[in-house]
């Protein structure tokens, strides 16, 4: 691709604008992530997202003639910690508005803080029905709820000869709101659902709930839970000759890692995905799609983070949106321009319906999701 097509691209889609206060203190952007922790492998992939998207944005000439400057804190994977985290970048810091959590607990766990100090946050991961529905008008999420992401794959079932499927999903409430958004989903479609296995985030011998899921008897298995452990499911599935279709949900599951780490044992599972990677020209915007990937790699990041790490970039692409349409970096002002951005990002286009009760909307995206399938060792479209 040409290098000033790239730049006219980036220039567009960031809403950037040029100016002689360059010099004038950047702007400053709270990420809440965890870089350490259970979940740190995804934590990382999306602060290196994000990292990308304030290069590109600074190179570009900043938001309304400043900087911007990303403030990374590191939540390790704990709710108590991300409360902490809220609370330094807000009150310390002084961010006028954040990114995060990545996962639903943390995010839950970082929400009331938002109501407290009336500061708006970009979620950019987190799953969980309740986080758009419980009244918290500072919460804009681009990334799709489970509901969404059940409806989304619905089509398939009888596609796929879908008769009696079973659950295994992490004890939080991503994975217990992804579990009962299927379970819901398949029922609806005449599908008898089966075993109902809950194991802990950190859990690494999932023998027990995998041997209750092969006497269940299922054609399919839904697995929701981070990509550390998906590897362990796959590989300790495999050693239990368990013969079920495995169809991992919530975005969150690397292939490419699979591939790496559970090696043969990765070929036959499906993943439901929101940014193809491996063909970045099949999403809405694939130039700048196949522009990200190519940071990406230049950058030497891990290519089986590409699937978090592009959350990190449209999110604090959307978030720069707002600023330069509020005109002022101020929370209130940046809370009302979020509901009226227009941003064309890496995972598809991003703009926001309301959800929740009436005068207390939260904001919900509502993303495109892909089906896709480890084959012989590499990612096949289905």
């Amino acid at each position: 691709m040409r290098i000033d097509r790239v730049v006219s691209i980036v220039c567009a889609i960031a809403w950037m604008s040029l100016g002689p206060a360059f010099g004038q203190e950047a702007i400053r952007i709270g990420v809440t992530q965890h870089l350490t922790g259970a979940f740190a492998a995804s934590g990382n992939y999306v602060a290196q997202g994000a990292k990308i998207a304030e290069d590109d944005i600074n190179k570009a000439g900043g938001v309304l003639g400043r900087k911007i400057q990303l403030i990374v804190e590191d939540n390790k994977s704990n709710p108590t910690e991300a409360v902490a985290t809220a609370e330094k970048l807000i009150q310390k810091d002084k961010v006028p508005v954040m990114m995060g959590a990545w996962s639903s607990t943390l995010t839950l766990a970082v929400m009331p803080k938002l109501m407290e100090y009336e500061v708006p946050m970009l979620v950019e991961t987190s799953s969980s029905g309740k986080i758009t529905t419980s009244g918290n008008p500072w919460i804009f999420r681009i990334s799709p709820t489970s509901e969404m992401e059940a409806k989304a794959f619905a089509p398939l079932v009888k596609t796929m000869g879908i008769k009696k499927a079973d659950m295994l999903y992490t004890n939080n409430d991503f994975g217990i709101g992804a579990a009962n958004e299927f379970a819901a989903m398949l029922k609806a479609g005449g599908v008898e659902v089966g075993a109902r296995e809950v194991i802990d985030p950190k859990a690494v011998d999932l023998s027990a709930q995998l041997a209750k899921i092969k006497a269940s008897g299922g054609d399919t298995l839904f697995v929701t839970t981070a990509v550390e452990q998906i590897t362990l499911i796959l590989k300790q599935a495999k050693e239990q000759q368990l013969k079920t279709r495995i169809i991992t949900t919530g975005g969150s599951n690397a292939p490419d890692q699979l591939i790496e780490q559970a090696g043969d044992a990765a070929n036959g599972s499906m993943h439901l995905v929101f940014f193809t990677p491996w063909f970045p020209e099949a999403v809405k915007n694939g130039e700048l799609a196949t522009k990200f990937v190519s940071d990406w790699k230049a950058r030497g990041h891990n290519a089986g983070g590409l699937t978090e790490g592009f959350r990190g970039y449209d999110g604090i692409l959307t978030i720069a949106a707002a600023i330069k349409a509020a005109g002022k970096a101020e929370p209130a002002a940046i809370q009302k321009a979020l509901w009226n951005v227009k941003v064309a990002g890496v995972g598809g286009d991003i703009a926001f319906i309301k959800q929740g009760p009436a005068g207390q909307e939260s904001a919900q995206n509502v993303p495109s999701v892909y089906l896709i399938k480890i084959d012989g060792g590499k990612v096949v479209k289905m």
